[in-house]
């Protein structure tokens, strides 16, 4: 480890994937090495001064705590690699050269003691991370011709159908087909609430079964599950530098060699001024005084340590330099669909006009939105998924505005207001944004059939998110795409007093910019139609990740479940690992300001110098482990029950009917005989409640259209 300090040994990377067990501090070759090193230099104070067998015990501690740190300061050397390890092993030939044995026998045996506790510490905090892996089982129940048969992980394969038991561990990513269940994802997201699950629900890898046995289709290999892959992002995040991190390698890396300089002209000058006897071991108090091994240390092991904790917390934080940004934002932008709210939209009111009843309303509006992949067009479809399909085409999107089309031989239109005109229905328009609905309108044969109001509900923790940012300090603002009614419906529910609404995603990425004037802005949206203002801000944080390779890849900080809560606490969990590595980069370099002089003056001999280099090298170590607490991630009780897992868009898409593509030329009734709602005053409303969320996707669009609206078919 002695130069990994300043510069990793292309020797020491090995498998960053394979769970490893965490050895036993006690079982660290380099801390066994130091504790006999200690016995033997103890027993060698001991002895009888200037007698054979002191000698011969200081030679012993000499070797053996050398030995943890010479060897790979050579190879080092043989590489064109200068690290701390070779100023230690110059410092400790020099002292036997000079006839200090006990001098070389106390530098290495602190010198080891400090590389066996750096050493511990990484291997600590990366190990609690792959830990993970063990979440999930060794085997997994699969079906073979209906018969339950126990097969190992790696021969499980796409396709495949898992039984899963009460109280089982998922074994891989899947799809549920049949069976209804509660899944407990706390050990993956960090959130306390379990999921419900039903056919078309995602489950993933690591998760534990309820009460209910489920049938699970797999859809990625153990290899590739989520978790192994979650597993894999966090470690590369873990080697990404912050700033800091880079300070610190900038100032520690050539500070190697003009320490050799430094105590050569120490040793040299004062050897031509003054006496040679005096000056050569100051040289060497000076070389070890200044090596900057705690400075090189100061952020890494804070870094590893905070991504470990918060990816075990639910949190996926991309390196050094998120934690740093993460630590430092003074603003946060939400998006609301998704972020704010549920994304689990539905239909809460139809408002046909005079003449109409809501199932035609409805049907036109399917036929319309059949092939949308925006949440809300998901929630027209599943509401009319009992009515009678009706044939639509020539359907083409008017970006940001809805959709033209032809049902059942007929122009249609459906958008936003203003788009489609409104008229008799212009007070009830409003009155449902007012209620945090977005509002389409529908139009047939050139008569306007009536509105259909879509919403989707607030997350019950959004307001007490938002005011733990508040007292955090840091300032909240809404972004919207939807209309500025709703968005100050939603607002007001989370008690945001700044909302920017009616925003494509270049609009949002602008005001992102614009922001950045009152300080370090976190984007918090999901991952994929928010991805030009994720990328523009300082910390683009994706929410709800779980098994999103997307919204993975395009944020710097991933929520991996959906209780918004977890963003303070991903803020406040940032800045306390930013205090600790300020903190070790102050006081590495203040120590290293401070012995430089006392050594070169001879104030301080080795065995001290050595002594208080290693003792502040110790505190960086167990000061950096501090990061990886979890106090500031705590598992918060939830607001209401059971949570409702997304659907698998595959499989969602598969099992929805074709609703409004006829196979045939169909007409369309839109006052049938006998329909109570015939003359229905215009404006009248009719509630409806949507179908089960099963049936409708969660996939959003990306083209910055009205919600509601399918222009990204």
């Amino acid at each position: 480890m002695a130069d990994e300090c300043c510069g990793p040994d292309e020797a020491a990377s090995g498998d960053q994937t394979a769970p490893a067990e965490l050895t036993p501090v006690w079982r660290i070759r380099e801390l066994q090495a130091a504790a006999l090193a200690g016995l033997l230099l103890l027993a060698g104070l001991i002895a009888p001064a200037g007698s054979v067998v002191e000698t011969v015990l200081f030679w012993a501690a000499a070797v053996v705590g050398g030995a943890t740190f010479v060897p790979g300061a050579l190879r080092g050397l043989m590489k064109g690699r200068l690290g701390v390890g070779l100023l230690m092993t110059i410092a400790a030939v020099g002292a036997v050269l000079l006839g200090e044995i006990a001098e070389a026998a106390m530098l290495a045996f602190l010198f080891a003691i400090a590389e066996g506790l750096e050493g511990y510490a990484l291997t600590r905090t990366r190990n609690s991370l792959r830990a993970l892996l063990d979440l999930v089982p060794p085997t997994a129940t699969v079906l073979r011709n209906g018969t339950p048969t126990t097969v190992g992980l790696a021969e499980l394969r796409v396709g495949d159908t898992l039984l899963v038991r009460p109280g089982d561990k998922v074994a891989t990513d899947g799809v549920v087909i049949s069976g209804r269940t509660a899944i407990d994802t706390s050990v993956v997201t960090g959130e306390s609430v379990p999921v419900e699950v039903g056919p078309g629900s995602e489950v993933f890898a690591g998760t534990v079964n309820g009460t209910g046995a489920v049938e699970v289709q797999v859809t990625a290999t153990a290899a590739d599950n989520s978790l192994a892959r979650l597993v894999n992002v966090v470690q590369e995040a873990q080697e990404r530098k912050g700033s800091s991190q880079r300070l610190a390698e900038r100032v520690a890396q050539p500070l190697v060699p003009g320490v050799l300089i430094l105590a050569t002209l120490v040793g040299m000058v004062g050897s031509l001024l003054d006496d040679p006897a005096v000056w050569i071991p100051r040289a060497l108090v000076v070389l070890v005084a200044a090596a900057p091994c705690a400075f090189a240390l100061s952020v890494p092991i804070a870094v590893v340590a905070a991504v470990g904790a918060a990816s075990k917390a639910g949190v996926l934080i991309k390196g050094g330099a998120a934690v740093e940004a993460l630590g430092a934002v003074r603003l946060v932008a939400l998006d609301k669909t998704g972020t704010l709210t549920r994304n689990s939209p539905s239909v809460i009111e139809v408002v046909p006009t005079s003449g109409n009843t809501p199932d035609g309303v409805l049907r036109v509006a399917a036929a319309l939105e059949a092939r949308s992949e925006h949440p809300l067009a998901a929630a027209i479809v599943a509401a009319a998924g009992h009515l009678p399909a009706v044939e639509s085409g020539e359907v083409e999107a008017v970006p940001g505005q809805g959709l033209v089309g032809v049902v059942a031989g007929r122009p249609s239109r459906l958008g936003k207001p203003g788009f489609v005109a409104a008229g008799g229905l212009s007070a009830d328009v409003e009155r449902l944004q007012d209620a945090g609905a977005t509002v389409v309108l529908i139009e047939h044969d050139g008569t306007v059939l009536g509105a259909v109001a879509v919403r989707d509900e607030i997350r019950p923790e959004a307001a007490q998110a938002v005011e733990m940012l508040r007292r955090q300090g840091v300032s909240v603002v809404m972004l919207t795409g939807d209309n500025a009614r709703t968005a100050a419906a939603i607002a007001a529910q989370a008690k945001i007093g700044d909302v920017r609404a009616e925003l494509s995603p270049q609009d949002k990425a602008r005001l992102v910019t614009d922001l950045q004037a009152r300080g370090r802005v976190a984007m918090v949206g999901d991952g994929i139609n928010d991805a030009p203002a994720l990328a523009t801000a300082d910390v683009g944080i994706a929410m709800g990740a779980m098994g999103s390779d997307v919204a993975i890849e395009a944020a710097d900080v991933a929520l991996m479940g959906e209780d918004l809560r977890r963003l303070p606490d991903a803020i406040a969990h940032s800045r306390h690992a930013r205090t600790i590595f300020t903190q070790n980069l102050i006081l590495s370099g203040l120590i290293i300001a401070a012995l430089l002089p006392l050594a070169a003056l001879g104030i301080l001999g080795l065995t001290t110098v050595v002594a208080i280099h290693e003792l502040a090298e110790v505190l960086v170590i167990l000061n950096g482990i501090r990061a990886g607490g979890r106090r500031l991630l705590p598992t918060r009780p939830a607001l209401s029950g059971t949570r409702t897992s997304r659907p698998a868009a595959a499989y969602s898409q598969a099992r929805q009917p074709a609703t409004g593509i006829g196979t045939g030329a169909i007409s369309l009734p839109l006052t049938p005989a006998g329909d109570s709602a015939a003359g229905r005053p215009a404006g009248q409303l009719i509630s409806l409640t949507s179908a089960p969320a099963e049936t409708a996707t969660a996939v959003k669009d990306d083209c910055g259209c009205e919600p509601g609206s399918s222009c990204c078919n």
